[in-house]
């Protein structure tokens, strides 16, 4: 009886082990992860240290009047973003730059070398008629060039100049100096415990920003199709 019992606690805690190693093959999968034992460490660590934290109660401004976590996540994705506008906009004193989104668009050409106008305009998730006026301005500083594609006469190709290069590297101190501060005082680990959510919630949203869906049909959409019974 004893052995019979034995034999069905190990059987359990082999089935959990398959389970557990299951779901880390399944997010390695659909993140681009390389699984193997280093991995699967790495990713238990992190599992045990997430639920750790989401046993704490936490607790947000509105939660008791019903205010979900969805409507927090919005809000303070819309708040960060412009605390990062306003280091940007100190980046920029005492520059030609105009806006964040002209050094952005240099430093995509310099990390990753001519690209088409759509191309660039999509990198940095953008609609047309703002990064054409963006990519206008560029031109106008003589910190871009065009030229014709080799593909398609109809598409020109940007790079950058040597002068946009020089203006890139002035401002580039204060421009990582704008960066580093979006961190604020997050530790070590808390950022790439960010950058892995982070991550996440961009390999979701990407794909249906470029499926360019209609927006009468979007929202109820994306809640049919692109969500899983969890969410």
């Amino acid at each position: 009886m004893f052995i019979n019992k034995l034999i069905f606690m190990q059987y359990r805690l082999l089935r959990d082990v398959i389970d557990l190693l299951a779901a880390f093959e399944e997010e390695a999968l659909s993140n681009g992860m390389q699984a193997d034992i280093k991995q699967f460490k790495r990713w238990l660590a992190k599992d045990l240290s997430t639920n750790a934290i989401a046993a704490e109660e936490t607790d947000w401004v509105g939660k008791r009047q019903g205010r979900s976590a969805d409507s927090v996540i919005s809000t303070l994705f819309v708040h960060v973003n412009r605390y990062a506008k306003m280091y940007a906009k100190a980046a920029m004193q005492g520059s030609s730059f105009a806006t964040q989104e002209e050094f952005i668009y240099l430093i995509n050409l310099q990390s990753f070398g001519p690209m088409g106008k759509m191309e660039l305009i999509k990198s940095n998730i953008q609609e047309k008629p703002v990064g054409m006026q963006i990519i206008r301005r560029l031109l106008n500083q003589g910190w871009v060039k065009q030229r014709d594609s080799q593909r398609d006469k109809r598409s020109k190709i940007i790079e950058i100049t040597d002068a946009g290069i020089h203006a890139l590297a002035a401002q580039m101190p204060k421009i990582r100096q704008a960066t580093q501060l979006i961190g604020g005082d997050l530790r070590d680990t808390e950022k790439l415990e960010l950058i892995r959510l982070m991550t996440k919630l961009d390999n979701f949203h990407k794909p249906i920003y470029y499926a360019n869906h209609a927006p009468a049909n979007l929202l109820d959409l994306v809640a049919d199709n692109y969500l899983t019974p969890n969410n």
